[in-house]
């Protein structure tokens, strides 16, 4: 038992990160139509710079605010500079969000090396809580509580407030959104800072769990992009869903049969887009 509830709470844990990640790429796919390659760089970002700042400040509060800001500043840097001349050009987006996480990937390698780093969980988080006769990390707890609160957050934010409410409108209509007069270069642009600075956070977050090395950026961005095919592009709660499906299905095969992992997970993106192409929570066309 103590294995399986280990397994559990470590795919749950893994899921809240996928969510983090995938709820940025998909509000800017499903707004903006950018297919970002980069936002796995903006996660690798957050963890190496969040790494460098706990090492020096001893804060793990500090050093999210670090990853996140630090991802949210080159993400708008390359919205403003690069993507927003490139509306709907797919082809011409993969190629350079792809070039720009290699760049990035590099100037990692170059600043911190290619040694894979890691970092502790934060005071007071170090220790396991005893369930009866298991025991649960405290950090995998902590991870799968503040995710679950973010998710609230962003929920209530795209649901019930006015500029989510531009923001669901953008998805469905952007025409429409411009025709009354909102500047919706202005909300791209907002929304893209929005998901870069999420996805930052994420990198720092991941640190105790997955520890920061040079492959981590393309490889979280492969679990984001099944997670919003699963979930469907632009849907909070597609991402959510999709996050926690993959979380727990990539879990219990690491666990019990290791090579299947990403063949289970390709096989559950296949029958869902043979079921309903548009993802979960997707708009139907």
């Amino acid at each position: 038992m103590d294995f399986w509830l280990t397994v559990i709470v470590m795919g749950l844990s893994f899921s809240v990160l996928l969510f983090l990640i995938s709820s940025g790429l998909s509000l800017i796919f499903g707004l903006m139509n950018v297919l970002n390659l980069t936002h796995g760089g903006y996660y690798l970002i957050g963890s190496f710079v969040g790494i460098t700042v706990y090492k020096w400040t001893g804060s793990f509060l500090i050093a999210i605010l670090a990853g996140g800001v630090s991802a949210g500043l080159i993400g708008l840097m390359m919205e403003r500079g690069f993507l927003r001349y490139l509306p709907g050009q797919l082809l011409d987006q993969v190629i350079l969000t792809m070039g720009f996480l290699f760049i990035i990937t590099n100037l990692a390698k170059w600043i911190w090396g290619p040694v894979p780093q890691m970092v502790p969980p934060p005071s007071g988080f170090t220790a396991s809580l005893k369930i009866g006769a298991y025991s649960v990390y405290l950090y995998h707890l902590l991870v799968i509580f503040s995710g679950l609160i973010i998710a609230i957050i962003l929920w209530y934010f795209q649901e019930k407030t006015l500029y989510g409410a531009i923001i669901r409108a953008g998805i469905d209509n952007r025409e429409m959104v411009m025709a009354i007069g909102i500047n919706f270069n202005r909300v791209c642009a907002w929304v893209f800072l929005f998901g870069t600075i999420i996805a930052g956070i994420s990198g720092v977050i991941g640190l105790p769990l997955l520890g920061a090395y040079l492959e981590s950026g393309s490889e979280i961005l492969l679990y984001a992009i099944i997670v919003v095919i699963i979930g469907g592009l632009g849907s909070m709660q597609g991402a959510l869903i999709g996050s926690f499906i993959i979380g727990i299905i990539h879990s219990f095969s690491k666990a019990l049969f290791p090579p299947l992992a990403f063949f289970m997970m390709y096989l559950l993106v296949v029958i869902i887009l043979l079921i309903r192409p548009s993802g979960l929570y997707g708009k139907r066309f």
